[in-house]
């Protein structure tokens, strides 16, 4: 599938900024299943100084500096991109889930770089009580592509997706207590549940393609930044992606544009700014459009 994928984020003041600094994650990934062919991003006012560059993950991120003053800041970002439902070995989906713990395993090629992934991160804690949810699907000797999908349903059951249930800064722990919340909660949840048990996984930041009812005409601007999690298959060195919101392997709806530890390291725009300013409102809309 090919889309054109816009991302307009609008920070509004209620006084004056003198600086504004940030840095975007708004450039989708080239991948053997993903093709971008032009992306332009553009920041008004315009920045004094914009540097692009590739963070830690390989995922592209550009800083930026705006020094006119000013009460709006937009940032608007367009993609082309195409993509294909990724596939995966056979053979590595039927390997025992207990091969996917690099700590315990750490001679397994290319372990050395999933270790971090089956570390604690700042948003994602090894919660007792999420490890043990994840021990649920991990049963001894089961194929690691078998338990993660068990787990994504799980999640998908056992969850309401309730967007005033959490908030951005909200925690696994928080989750679990309300059995509630959005993509990057649920997201967090199923790494939590996984790393707490030794197994490697990474949060996966980008769109995903809504589809119109029957009969119903293509709402532009409906679509939303979404987050899921790929699960590393140690005998292939491929990541599993996984949407326990959606219950579903991640196909060709799928646009990837960064991963990372958790949302901390990929999140689409961040940053500071000098102002006197009390209020502030962020407004973002996101539209992934089919061509052709």
């Amino acid at each position: 599938m090919k889309y054109r994928v816009t991302h307009q984020t609008v920070y509004s003041y209620d006084g004056k900024v003198s600086d504004s600094l940030g840095l975007y994650h708004l450039q989708p990934r080239t991948l053997p299943w993903q093709e971008v062919a032009d992306v332009a991003v553009a920041v008004t006012p315009l920045p004094a100084d914009v540097a692009p560059d590739e963070d830690y993950f390989g995922n592209s991120v550009t800083y930026f500096h705006v020094l006119e003053r000013h009460k709006q800041l937009t940032i608007e970002a367009t993609s082309d991109v195409s993509v294909m439902t990724p596939r995966y070995d056979d053979d590595a989906l039927a390997t025992p889930w207990e091969q996917a713990r690099p700590l315990l395993h750490p001679a397994t090629p290319h372990a050395w770089a999933a270790v971090e992934f089956a570390l604690e991160s700042p948003k994602v804690a090894h919660l007792a009580e999420a490890t043990a949810y994840g021990a649920e699907s991990l049963t001894p000797g089961r194929p690691i592509g078998e338990a993660a999908t068990d787990l994504m349903q799980r999640i998908y059951r056992d969850f309401d997706y309730d967007t005033k249930a959490t908030t951005v800064t909200s925690t696994v722990a928080d989750a679990m207590r309300e059995r509630a919340g959005v993509c990057q909660d649920f997201a967090h949840v199923a790494l939590a549940c996984l790393r707490g048990n030794g197994v490697a996984a990474r949060y996966v930041s980008g769109y995903l393609a809504t589809r119109p009812l029957a009969g119903k005409p293509r709402v532009v601007g409906a679509d939303a930044s979404h987050a899921w999690l790929a699960v590393w298959l140690p005998t292939s060195n491929e990541w599993l992606a996984i949407d326990p919101t959606n219950n579903q392997w991640a196909n060709d709806r799928y646009v990837t544009v960064a991963w990372g530890r958790d949302y901390g390291d990929v999140s689409p725009v961040k940053g500071i700014i000098f102002s006197k300013a009390k209020k502030s409102t962020l407004r973002v809309a996101v539209d992934v459009a089919p061509v052709g």
